[in-house]
Parts: structure tokens; C-alpha cells; sequence
């Protein structure tokens, strides 16, 4: 498992690759918080932004009279519109995600918190505030936060599979879940549910290991989870193949299909592919720029 520093260390060389990621919220309204990063609109806020033609409508207040005296033409002052959006991620921490079917490849856990950081990095360095799901560690800006996130990533949890938390949403923020979406499908769906219902729009990332997509097993085969709780023998592991490939295109249409109705952006990842590819699509997928597949 990779310790608190280094996971900072390999984030920030991902995160290094890509500007900063400015999070767009779909619902303002709920969720203004002025920062100190402007979004190079017009509207709240104490930096200046440009100076434009005075227009019908515009109070006497907002004429800038030295600006205006500089010519025949009266001028507004506008100010940048700064707003702080907070982003809220919930990474799967169980014991399936320390699986790996390879020893050349990453551990599905050490993938998914190194894209969590890379995330978390650019958010903040976009301005944003970013914090965990649930009531740990809410969403705040500044390297302080990052370090946080980095300890408390690096926990792992006993249990085979790890629910999604859905404490403690703030309404109208946006959200990011990492897993590999094995365990109760009900409580996936509770959280997503319970999002939509505060306004949340989020992007759930798919992670799987290569293993999982082929299903290479044949002949005599002990079937294992990694917390230890489950076990299943088979002297032909390959009359199960069918079976598992339809169960596991079940489960991604059904996350998909929950993706869509509540206004969720769904991707999928497997880890022997560039951590920078699922990077670009998380970046997409914030910036309302998502395509189909990380």
C-alpha cells in the first residue's frame, strides 16, 4: 500500500500533466461560494475584469467615472464572478479493490486513489474545495486539504466491499466515485438517489482489473474474495465463464442505466491501461466535456 507521501508524490506527477481543472456546476444557485479563483465571468466579487459600454438598464452606481472621463463614453466597471465549487469524492477503500491479477500491474486500490488525488490536485489548484463524502473530511481548499486526503486515503477497510457514503451531501455541489462497483448494487443506488435529490451531479468511474473483463480461468480453480469471506471451488472454472460475463455486463448496464437518471456521467477503466487516459476522461467529465470510456 502505498504510504500517505508517496501517493501525494505520484498524484502530483499525474496531476503535473494537465492544466487546472476548473469544476463547473450545473446548479449555481445552491452552491455559491465566493473563492479566490475568478471563473472569468461577470458578476460577484472584488477583482476587476473589464471594462464595457454602459447599456440601458445600468444604474448610476455602476458607471466608473474616471474610466468614463477619458472619453465621450461612459463605461461599467465589471468584476470577475467568483465561485468556489465544492467537489466531494468517495473512493472505495474495501478489500476487493487490493486485488490484482497480475504482479506488474497496479492494485485496483492503488489505482483508484492515485486518480482521487490527481483530481483532488487539480481541483484544488483550480480553486476549488474538495473534500470526502460524509462527515470526515468536508470539502476546503489548500495544500493543508490535500494532505489530509492523502492520509485518509491511504485507510483501508476490513470489509470485502465498501458501500458509498452518502452523508452529509451539499446541495448542488458535484461528486466522484471510484470503485470497481462489486459489492451491493442497492447502496450504489441509494447514494446516486440520494445525490439527485440534493442536487448533486457526479461521475462514477468504473475500475476493473483485466482479469475481470476476460475471465481466463479454467480447470480446477478456489475462487476467493480478498477479505476472506467468500469462497467457491470449481473443477471447471470455465463453465462459469458465460455466466460471469453476462453478470458483469448486467451489472455495467445497470450502473450505467442509474448514471442516467440521475444525471450522472458514467465511465469505465481498467488498470493496464494509462492512468492518464482515466485522468483526461475525469477532467472531461467535470468539464461537461465527457466521452464514453476512461
Amino acid at each position: 500500500m502505498m504510504s500517505p507521501t508517496s501517493l501525494r508524490g505520484a498524484a502530483e506527477e499525474q496531476a503535473d500533466r494537465f492544466p487546472a481543472l476548473l469544476a463547473r456546476a450545473e446548479h449555481l444557485a445552491g452552491a455559491v461560494l465566493l473563492g479566490a479563483h475568478g471563473r472569468r465571468r461577470a458578476g460577484l466579487g472584488d477583482d476587476f475584469w473589464q471594462y464595457r459600454p454602459a447599456q440601458i438598464g445600468d444604474s448610476r452606481r455602476m458607471i466608473d467615472h474616471r474610466r468614463s472621463a477619458m472619453g465621450d463614453q461612459e463605461f461599467v466597471r465589471e468584476r470577475e464572478w467568483q465561485i468556489a465549487q465544492s467537489v466531494m469524492l468517495w473512493v472505495d477503500q474495501g478489500a476487493s479493490m487490493r486485488f490484482t491479477s497480475d504482479s506488474n500491474l497496479p492494485q485496483k486500490s492503488d489505482r483508484v486513489r492515485l486518480l482521487a488525488m490527481a483530481v483532488a490536485i487539480l481541483l484544488v489548484r483550480g480553486g476549488e474545495r474538495v473534500g470526502l463524502t460524509g462527515t470526515a473530511l468536508p470539502p476546503r481548499r489548500g495544500n493543508a486539504q490535500i494532505l489530509r486526503l492523502a492520509e485518509m486515503l491511504s485507510e483501508d477497510d476490513t470489509a470485502d466491499y465498501s458501500p458509498p457514503e452518502h452523508r452529509a451531501m451539499i446541495p448542488h455541489a458535484r461528486a466522484v466515485f471510484i470503485s470497481d462497483f462489486m459489492g451491493d448494487l442497492a447502496e450504489v443506488e441509494l447514494a446516486l438517489t440520494k445525490a439527485a435529490d440534493r442536487g448533486v451531479r457526479g461521475v462514477l468511474l468504473h475500475v476493473l482489473d483485466p482479469s475481470e473483463e476476460a475471465f481466463p480461468f479454467t480447470g480446477r480453480t478456489i475462487f476467493e474474495s480478498m477479505g476472506g469471506t467468500l469462497r467457491h471451488e470449481t473443477l471447471k472454472a470455465n463453465d462459469l465463464k458465460g455466466r460471469y460475463l453476462e453478470r458483469l455486463a448486467d451489472r455495467k448496464n445497470e450502473l450505467q442505466s442509474l448514471c442516467t437518471l440521475t444525471g450522472w456521467q458514467y465511465g469505465l477503466h481498467h488498470t493496464d491501461a494509462s492512468p492518464q487516459s482515466a485522468l483526461l476522461w475525469l477532467y472531461g467529465a467535470l468539464s461537461a466535456r465527457v466521452g464514453a470510456a476512461a
